[in-house]
This record gives C-alpha cells, structure tokens and sequence, in this order.
C-alpha cells in the first residue's frame, strides 16, 4: 500500500457544491494550487467568474481572489487533475434517496471511480462527504481496483463540520480535524495540508475508516437530539405554563449540558441534520441494530410536531378563520446567513398556511428565489413592509437579524391587526403585549387578548 510523504502542492476538489466550492476556496488561501472539478460547465463558468449559485458571506470575494491570481481555476475535465494533483478531495453530494431515507451514493461512487482512472501519478483521495459507515472501505477497494497499474493510490477519509453562514471560517480555523486512514503516510500527508491549522493547536484525530464516518452523523444526531429535547419540553410549558426560554438558560448553565442548541422553536432543517438522522436510521437497519437508534425516529417526530404547532398557532389566533386572511411569514431559510430552503421549517409552515386558504406573504433576505423554486404557489415579496403592509398575523420563522430588531412601533402602522407568532422565540414578548399585541411564542401558554 501506497505512503505519500511527498510535499504537497496541487490539490483538487471533486464537486464544487456548497462544500467543494468552499474547500476549493480555502485550500487555495492556505497556499495550494487548486482545481475544482465539476460535470456541470455552467457552475464552473459561473465559479470562474467568482459567482455563487448559494449564499455564503464571504466566499465569492475568497474565489475571486485566488481566479485572478490563478492559484485557483476550476474545469470539467477530470483528466486536468489526474496528472496534476497530490491530494484529491471528493466533496460531492449525498442527497436523500428519492422515495427513501436512506444516502443517495450514485455520485460520490461516480466521482471516486471517474477520478481513479484518471489518476497517472501516486496521490491521496480523500473524501469528505457525509456517508453511511462502510462506504470508505468499499470505496478503497474501488480504488484499488480502477487505479492504473503501476500506479499508488490510497484513500483516507476527512469529514466536514461546516455550518452555513460560517463555513469559510470553519474550513480555515476549525474547532477540530477528524481524519480515518490506513497507512500512516496518509495522515502525514493531511498534517502537511492542514499544517496551518495544527500550528493553532487545533484537536487532531487520527483514527479509522468507520469511526471518520460515524463522527459527522453523530455530531449531527447529537445536536438534532438536543434541539428536539428543548421543544418536546417546548410542548409541556405551552401546556401547563412556564417559558421554555427561561428553562434552557437555567439548565444551560450545567457546564455538564451547555446553552448551544436548546433554543426551542419551530425546529430544525437544512440538508444536514434531518438527512442525516434518517440515513443513519437506515443504516443501522441495514446492520441489524434498529433498536439502537429508535430514539431518533421520536427526535425526527418532535421536530415535525413543531411545525404543526406554529400552523395551529395561526389559527388559535385568527379564531380558527384562516381562509382569505393575509399572513406574513418572516424568514424562509432554515437559518440565518443563507439561502438554504432544503427541509425548512418556514417554508412548510408557509404552505401549510397557504394549503389551508390563507393569503400567505414571504419575506427572506436570501431565501425567495430557492423557495419560489420548490413551492412557487406562495407570495414572494422583496421587503418587510410589503410582508406585514395589511398583515392580520405575522409569523417569524427565521431568525434573521432584520427580524431579531424588529419593534412593536416598526410594525404598528403597517399591520391590519396586531398579532405575531415569533416562532424562533427571539423577541421579547412583554415589549409586545405592553404595545398591544396578541403576541404568542412557541414553548409559552397562550396568552390571550381581552
């Protein structure tokens, strides 16, 4: 088996999505030559010129800077990097099965196989998709078996921690480095790629295949459990009294248990967490151990309920009269600093709302023309005024900073009555109901108007 102790130069990234494009980027600011390959020639075009088909703050400006001093290009032809490149990142997605839960593996086996065939010179693959555990292994054996004769090639496995809206600042100054190998060359190779970053003392974890693969779905799981934790509690308060807001921070304080991710609300989404806890699920299934991760089936469960209880929300407010009435609903991503709709909580509130006869009216600062794409029925307006200009009840479902400011006197002449669900439990209801509004929020019992 191949040890590439080799200094490293030339770095490719297969797949130039959100998590290729942002590798690409960053390896080439760490000092490397990068090549990002891609089979779609309109994204490469599109990422020659330093523009993003996604929103993530900082990223076109790292691209444009690294294109124009050509440290940084990006093609179609696999064949450009076969040659050229030392290290090899796959970065390609692993989409949920259509019809399944399970992980989507077409693409990430296409690229690990088109690029081994492609490869002329010794190197390291490395791969940093989300994968069920196993698939490093067989992907090896792939390798090995397509690579040209003569001709080393070993795989490892470095999975990603990014989070949208920071994930520049997560790839050059990560909070850890999980890598899975076996041959110690390769992780000599990935500590001279990732040199500046151990240089800060940042945690490196060498370990195997499975466990490299097991750490992002657990990580993942892990703070889906969390969040689902705070909002089934979320569901006693709005019950019997209490403020669930209160209850995270009293118990937040546990050095034991922490403060980040017990924000109780309208629940989780994105590409990740949701995908991932299901394609776990599947996984264990498929090893025999389905009673290991039975938890996760209620967290996936309690975090749809949420959904539903904003909907219900919405017409406890409205008297039950939903149909005809104008309906704000603030923030369509599934979190801040993107314009990520997969799997978001707000859009499935908005069509909830819509399918019911509402007059729904969405506002995102990044989100609408993602949204547009997946529910075009909705009504995508380009302001907050436009949003709440007549409103009977506005919901905030995203916790934008546009909305994080919001007033009761920014909204009091705008609105048609004053009623707010703030469904990411970011206000503060007091300042709202001492100006008159019906204010309700997730995880307080109602507190009805007289």
């Amino acid at each position: 088996m191949v040890v590439v102790t080799a200094r490293v130069e030339n770095i490719s990234v297969i797949g130039t999505g959100y998590l290729g494009a942002t590798h690409a980027a960053c390896m080439a600011e760490l000092g490397f030559n990068v090549i990002g390959v891609d089979v779609d020639p309109e994204k490469i075009d599109s990422l020659s010129r330093g523009e993003l088909p996604f929103h993530e703050p900082g990223l076109p400006e790292l691209i444009r800077k690294h294109v124009d001093t050509g440290r940084l290009r990006f093609t179609t032809d696999m064949d450009q990097v076969g040659a050229w490149a030392d290290v090899h990142f796959i970065a390609v997605g692993t989409p949920q099965v259509k019809g399944g839960t399970g992980a989507d593996l077409r693409f990430v086996d296409a690229a690990t196989t088109s690029l081994a065939a492609s490869i002329t010179k010794d190197a390291l693959i490395v791969g940093k998709s989300t994968v069920p555990v196993g698939t490093a292994a067989r992907l090896a054996d792939l390798v090995q078996d397509t690579t040209q004769e003569g001709v080393q090639v070993s795989l490892a496995w470095n999975p990603e921690f990014l989070r949208e809206g920071f994930a520049v600042e997560d790839t050059l100054r990560p909070d850890r480095l999980v890598i899975g190998t076996r041959n110690p060359g390769d992780e000599a190779t990935l500590r001279e790629v990732y040199a500046e970053a151990l240089g800060r003392d940042t945690p490196f974890i060498s370990t195997d295949f499975e466990t490299a693969e097991l750490v992002k779905v657990a990580a993942n799981a892990f703070l889906a459990t969390k969040i689902s934790f705070i909002n089934a509690f979320a569901e006693v308060t709005e019950t019997v009294g209490g403020d669930i807001t209160t209850l995270a921070d009293a118990i937040g304080y546990d050095t034991r248990i922490g403060r980040k991710f017990l924000n109780a609300g309208v629940g989780f989404g994105g590409g990740c967490l949701p995908k991932d806890i299901r394609a776990l699920q599947t996984r264990v299934a498929e090893l025999g151990l389905d009673h290991s991760m039975k938890f996760l089936d209620e967290i996936d469960q309690i975090n749809l309920r949420r959904r539903k209880k904003a909907v219900a929300r919405a017409f406890e407010l409205l008297d039950q009269d939903i149909v005809g009435k104008k309906i704000a609903v603030l923030g369509i991503t599934f979190k801040p600093l993107s314009d990520d709709v997969r799997d978001s909580p707000g859009l499935d509130v908005a069509a909830r709302l819509f399918n019911a006869g509402a007059d729904v009216a969405v506002y995102d600062p990044e989100g609408n023309r993602n949204a547009a794409k997946r529910y075009p029925r909705l009504g995508y307006v380009n302001t907050l005024t436009e949003a709440v200009t007549g409103a009977e009840l506005v919901i905030l479902t995203t916790e934008w900073q546009e909305f994080r400011a919001l007033t009761p006197a920014d909204l009091n002449d705008l609105v048609a009555a004053k009623r707010f669900i703030d469904a990411r439990n970011v206000l503060p209801a007091t300042d709202w109901e001492n100006h008159g509004w019906t204010f309700a929020q997730l995880g307080r019992k109602m507190q009805h108007s007289s």
